[in-house]
């Protein structure tokens, strides 16, 4: 675990280094008291050098996964987060797919002109077309649909049958039968850990556990360079990955280590990134 400005810190790193990035940083005008906060306006700005150089450290065949939210500001949403995709594919990123994680027990709540986000996006870039991705790592129970579906199947159940729309997604239902387990979709069913009291913000310990099993495997080193209480390095801690953390906070990074060395204690430790 290292503390200081993620950018300088990521400056001084070797080239091609890292398998994964999983990272929360601080939302527009959020976490003002920690981390003093950055303007919708000027969020492009700050990011992209910082995207620059985990690009530079990112070993070609690695993923980088960025947890991102927009925000509304005078009665709509600003574009900042696409803008900062816009500009991280001017610097040679691909922008591969976009994630969804649905928040599973996120409370309602109302405003004048919207209701709650009950999502969040997790963007994925990629140096390169071709990357390590471990897809069976992260499959799931077939599900009841199965049942009916694939017990009475149709003549285009049988076959490769392509999209209406021509979209290139073609399936063959049939290749299920017998099989209890299926690949998932994009979007992520986790719920928020409400029980966190030592950070300002957190995201779930299933959220980056599920991307370090899709994307690495053991003796994979996996960074964090906006670490927060540490959710990723205790992730990737328990799958038998390499870990690193960047922070500028101290405390955080000793919350961080005291959960690593403690690892009984996670349900109750703090997590998530910013």
């Amino acid at each position: 675990m290292i503390a200081g400005d993620c950018l300088t810190v990521l400056r001084e790193m070797p080239a091609d280094l890292i398998d994964l990035i999983v990272t929360s940083p601080p939302y527009a005008d959020s976490r003002k008291q920690t981390y003093g906060g950055i303007h919708p306006d000027r969020y492009v700005e700050w990011f992209l050098p910082i995207a620059d150089e985990l690009a530079r450290v990112l070993k070609p065949e690695g993923t980088f996964i960025l947890n991102i939210k927009e925000k509304a500001l005078g009665g709509e949403r600003h574009t900042y987060v696409i803008e900062t995709i816009l500009g991280m594919r001017k610097q040679g990123w691909l922008w591969t797919e976009e994630f969804i994680w649905h928040k599973r027990n996120c409370y309602p709540g109302k405003w004048p002109n919207r209701f709650r986000d009950a999502w969040e996006r997790c963007l994925q870039f990629n140096k390169q077309a071709k990357f390590n991705m471990y897809q069976e790592q992260v499959m799931v129970p077939m599900g009841d649909w199965a049942k009916t579906r694939l017990a009475n199947l149709s003549e285009t159940d049988k076959r490769r049958d392509e999209s209406k729309v021509k979209s290139g997604f073609g399936k063959n239902v049939s290749k299920w039968v017998g099989r209890a387990l299926v690949y998932p979709t994009n979007v992520l069913h986790f719920a928020t850990e409400s029980s966190n009291r030592n950070h300002s913000a957190a995201f779930p310990f299933a959220l980056p556990e599920w991307f370090i099993k899709l994307f690495t495997r053991e003796g994979d080193l996996v960074l964090d360079p906006f670490l927060g209480s540490g959710t990723t390095a205790i992730a990737a801690k328990s799958l038998g990955r390499g870990y690193l953390g960047i922070d500028i906070k101290q405390e955080y990074i000793d919350l961080t280590n005291e959960a690593l060395r403690n690892p009984r204690r996670r349900a109750h430790s703090p997590s998530g990134a910013k």
